[in-house]
């Protein structure tokens, strides 16, 4: 799996679910529509968000997505085209919700996120984990395995279906047997 895109940097710690997606919006239950909130929870966040259109690759500050638990911080990402989010650290439930719906959680060292930062675009291969920016620094990354083939698979939930087949052949196989 290879990402490729502009990136929008947001170099600040502690950006909250509330910032990524207001409470006010949080009136579903599954992915839809969320996008067009995004980052109105903060003045500054929806400015740059709004100054760079085409973005589709996020380097943040440390601890993005704290606050509370939300799985709508990670789909309104989704929604608006993100594919990865590039950070120090993430915030335990963020970093769950990103790999259960396909956003590639990336965790990098503070020289990494400066030059990730500056780079107008960056390669992502994620299943050899590194990271390129357009100069050509590359930068390793580590993905949790098993969580790694649910991002391969676009999320928990098409992972899973995924497997619906061969457990049903596994079933009948018993069964026959």
């Amino acid at each position: 799996m290879r990402i490729s895109g502009k990136v929008l940097a947001l170099p600040f710690d502690g950006i909250d679910t509330d910032q990524i997606i207001p409470a006010m919006h949080l009136t579903v239950i599954e992915p839809g529509g969320l996008g067009r909130f995004l980052f109105t929870g903060h003045a500054e966040l929806a400015a740059r968000l709004a100054a760079a259109p085409d973005s589709s690759i996020l380097v943040a500050g440390a601890d993005f997505g704290c606050g509370s638990s939300r799985e709508h911080a990670a789909w309104a990402l989704r929604e608006r085209g993100f594919d990865a989010v590039i950070a120090p650290s993430f915030a335990r439930i963020f970093l769950e919700n990103a790999y259960n719906n396909g956003l590639v959680p990336i965790v990098l060292d503070a020289p990494g996120i400066a030059m990730c930062a500056a780079s107008s675009t960056l390669e992502i291969d994620v299943e050899s984990e590194t990271v390129v920016t357009a100069s050509g620094e590359r930068f390793a990354f580590t993905l949790d395995p098993l969580r790694k083939s649910f991002l391969a698979g676009g999320g928990y939930l098409q992972y899973l279906n995924a497997k619906i087949p061969s457990i049903r052949a596994w079933a009948a196989a018993r069964v026959a047997s």
